[in-house]
């Protein structure tokens, strides 16, 4: 196939370029190298780049022509610095999304991968003893302050158990960026019962590896540990450390994408599928690894939390490998030990 990868010069998008190429794919990669991505230069690539922003249909237009597929790995990523990004997310993530999947139908291309994230669960599965599958409500602010960081059952009130989140979970997104993310599938969502084109939208879990961005706010915690220890100074983990995640290496990401590419569709046209490593560790776990591996400093544990932080969000593997064929490869051991020398993009420089 030829491959139009949107955001394929960043983190994640080169890597998925690597593996199609590898898959035996041929790719163009489309990407408007945000600051907060690569510090406004361009990676060394060994693939056919099209400095370009995903909003603009003239670029689309005559880059589409011959494309079997796109896959959209193009967004503005992260926790964001304050709800000021509103519309940065929004622009990037939705009309991007909006205007790429009308320059597709023009183009008669009805195949699409999209990098979707588990920020549209908010908080995971949680189990109450006495009533079963139950949905919290945002945590207390008073609760956090006073160092309780367990949501707790809104019938009666106790300490719930986390549990794996599937696909069918209810959404939940908790930060702008993880209503970007779920309104990036609901575009895609009706688009393919339009079309009649197919639609794969990739719940990515906490990525991390080599080429991740560095010292910027939008970077993935891994990063910003490691950040931390390069400069010789603990890791800071937010609340007591014992938030649960599931950390997924970016070539299982990329492998993925790959098993995505060619599967086939779900009867409505659309399917989401965890991507996740189905070995769930704590924040904690990462940065007393890290830290381990890069004879650092201990973790210091700072309590709090940032508005929107959810507690638990670990994936159930499943359907992944059902319906794709996809199990990860890398475990938590050896994917962390080898991050810590991990090639990592250039630290940022920005106007804010």
């Amino acid at each position: 196939m030829r491959v139009l990868v949107t955001g394929g010069a960043g983190f994640i998008g080169s890597h998925v370029a690597d593996r199609f190429v590898a898959d035996g794919h041929e790719v163009v990669l489309l990407d408007a190298l945000l600051p907060q991505a690569h510090g406004g230069a361009a990676p060394e690539l060994d693939h056919e780049l099209v400095r370009g922003d995903v909003r603009d249909a003239d670029t689309l237009s005559r880059l589409l022509p011959g494309v079997d597929a796109v896959c959209h790995q193009a967004a503005m990523v992260g926790h964001g610095v304050s709800p000021a990004d509103a519309p940065d997310y929004a622009s990037h993530n939705d009309l991007g999304t909006a205007v790429l999947l009308a320059q597709m139908h023009a183009a008669k291309v009805d195949r699409l991968v999209l990098a979707g994230s588990m920020v549209v669960y908010g908080e995971g599965r949680y189990d109450c003893p006495d009533h079963g599958v139950v949905r919290p409500g945002p945590r207390a602010l008073d609760d956090i302050d006073a160092g309780r960081y367990e949501p707790r059952c809104p019938e009666c009130g106790k300490d719930l158990e986390s549990g794996l989140v599937p696909e069918s979970a209810p959404v939940d997104p908790r930060s702008t960026y993880a209503a970007t993310k779920l309104a990036q599938e609901h575009l895609a969502s009706a688009w393919a019962r339009q079309t009649g084109g197919t639609v794969w939208s990739l719940r990515y879990h906490n990525v991390y590896g080599p080429r991740m961005p560095r010292d910027t706010p939008y970077a993935g915690v891994a990063s910003i540990f490691r950040s931390s220890l390069e400069r010789g100074e603990a890791p800071r983990v937010m609340e007591d450390g014992r938030q649960r995640r599931d950390f997924v290496h970016v070539t299982d990401v990329a492998a993925a994408n790959a098993a995505a590419l060619v599967a086939d569709p779900e009867p409505t046209g659309f399917g989401a599928a965890n991507v996740c490593s189905g070995e769930p560790h704590t924040i904690g776990d990462l940065a007393a690894e890290l830290a381990r591996a890069m004879d650092g400093p201990e973790p210091e544990i700072v309590g709090g939390a940032r508005p929107g932080d959810v507690r638990h969000v670990v994936a159930d593997p499943a359907y992944a490998a059902a319906r794709l064929g996809f199990r990860a490869r890398t475990t938590f051991t050896d994917g962390v030990t080898a991050f810590a020398t991990d090639p990592l993009r250039s630290p940022i420089t920005t106007n804010r």
